[in-house]
């Protein structure tokens, strides 16, 4: 029975929240490549990064060109300013160069945002390369136009100083082995900040940039999930996704719980107001109730990680809660807890029920 009902508690400070949430699928993003490349060679990896960045680039390139108004550009000047914007929309340190209408670099500055702190010392250079082949040496192919290609430079996992390089329209349609290649004798022009495109102050203010920072983290993971699903199947992709939750949840619960600003007490009821926080700083709707017994029920109303994904598998709710699981440990290890997700017409409902 159900003895009280609370709402949901909704941080003072919603920004940090959102960076909260960014930082917290950052880490998974970064520990399912170190995982996989950890425990299952750098191939393998290569091929997971390879298929993520196809999808990616699929589902997001050509919408991201029309909505940052980049559609009419000269291909390789707008494909170079795409990467900028749509980067630095997501808070990444990206430099963008114009040469000509033929020829545009882009250069992500050290630090690297997507293999952040030591993580860049485990990250192979095929992986690195993987990447450049699923998105940037793709989007000629994307444009209809089969000259295009890019160039890379540099790579900060081969210890230079940026993953650097440029698109070029060449003068003859290339064939796919020709879409990336290397020149590493070459080096970018200096960048001048003044002279790269501007985000409009009116349409993207702080708070619209917070989120879309939140929700560009998150994206890399929603695409990771039906990649790895597609590539190694329902058991596997579940028990490797769900490893990696459990201990990103571990190490990074201190600091997204501070970041969420609540107070969470080391007991079953103060870890249902940080899972509550949690959904709520996603986008999710949430609530606490207290049984008799004095466990915890946390209710959630959708589920924003899972909306759009259309190749899904119930075993990749337990992969995602994993983080959860992780979280639970480090918050109070003697604590249990039970998950539900229930399908609800195109949604989700999920449950959590915590106790000693």
């Amino acid at each position: 029975m159900e003895q009280t009902v609370k709402q949901e508690h909704t941080p003072d400070e919603p920004t940090a929240a959102w960076r909260a949430v960014a930082e917290w699928y950052h880490a998974y993003f970064t520990g399912i490549v170190l995982y996989v490349s950890s425990r299952h060679g750098t191939a393998s990896t290569a091929e997971l990064v390879y298929e993520i960045f196809c999808r990616q680039r699929r589902e997001r390139f050509l919408p991201g060109l029309q909505k940052l108004g980049l559609d009419n550009l000269p291909h390789a000047v707008a494909a170079a300013q795409y990467h900028y914007l749509s980067n630095h929309i997501g808070g990444v340190s990206v430099e963008y160069i114009y040469e000509s209408d033929r020829k545009a670099w882009i250069r992500y500055a050290a630090p690297r945002w997507i293999w952040a702190g030591t993580a860049l010392c485990g990250i192979a250079p095929e992986v690195s390369q993987a990447m450049l082949r699923g998105w940037h040496a793709q989007n000629g192919t994307m444009l209809s136009n089969p000259r295009l290609g890019f160039v890379c430079t540099k790579q900060t996992v081969d210890a230079q100083s940026g993953l650097e390089g440029y698109y070029y329209e060449y003068d003859r349609d290339l064939l796919p082995h020709e879409r990336l290649r290397f020149a590493r004798d070459e080096d970018a022009p200096d960048f001048d900040a003044a002279q790269a495109p501007q985000l409009p102050t009116d349409q993207w203010p702080a708070a619209r940039l917070a989120k879309a920072h939140r929700n560009y983290a998150m994206e890399y993971v929603r695409s990771a999930y039906p990649t790895a699903l597609q590539l190694w199947g329902p058991d596997e992709a579940a028990h490797r996704l769900r490893m990696v939750g459990r201990m990103i949840g571990m190490q990074f619960y201190h600091e997204v719980a501070r970041a969420l600003g609540g107070d969470y007490t080391p007991d079953a009821a103060g870890f249902a107001r940080f899972v509550a926080d949690l959904g709520t700083a996603h986008g999710d709707a949430c609530q606490v109730v207290q049984h008799l017994d004095d466990s915890h029920e946390v209710r959630q109303n959708g589920w924003v990680f899972m909306d759009g994904i259309r190749e899904y598998h119930p075993m990749l709710a337990d992969a995602w809660n994993g983080l959860i699981e992780g979280a639970l440990q480090a918050h109070n290890r003697r604590l249990n807890m039970t998950f539900d997700v229930r399908a609800i017409g195109q949604g989700y409902d999920l449950a959590w029920r915590i106790g000693n």
